[in-house]
């Protein structure tokens, strides 16, 4: 899924036009860069939380011509799932919505 694809699902579930839905889209992950950003974490409860983990300098190889290159220590995302959500996509939860594989029957 793209955020294209992602804006347009908000867009069709809430009944707005496609721009709101951008709006609300972009707001969302301005949100999170921010707070990633400023070294918060952002939980969301259901599906996972966000956070940065602290990666050390290191010394690595240019791939092309084999010279040794220092990387320096930086800030890297990290996405945790949740309980909740590995058991949804492992389909292990009943969520109470229909999964429209089309089969519809009871």
């Amino acid at each position: 899924m793209t955020k294209a694809d992602l804006i347009e699902e908000v867009s069709k579930v809430t009944e707005m036009t496609r721009k709101d839905s951008e709006v609300i889209v972009e707001a969302i992950f301005d949100s999170v860069v921010r707070s990633l950003r400023d070294g918060d974490k952002i939980e969301i409860r259901g599906f996972g939380s966000f956070r940065t983990r602290q990666r050390q300098p290191r010394v690595g190889r240019n791939p092309k011509t084999g010279s040794r290159v220092e990387v320096p220590a930086k800030r890297i995302p990290y996405f945790k799932p949740s309980k909740e959500l590995k058991d949804l996509v492992n389909g292990g939860v009943d969520t109470g919505f229909d999964d429209d594989d089309g089969d519809d029957a009871e």
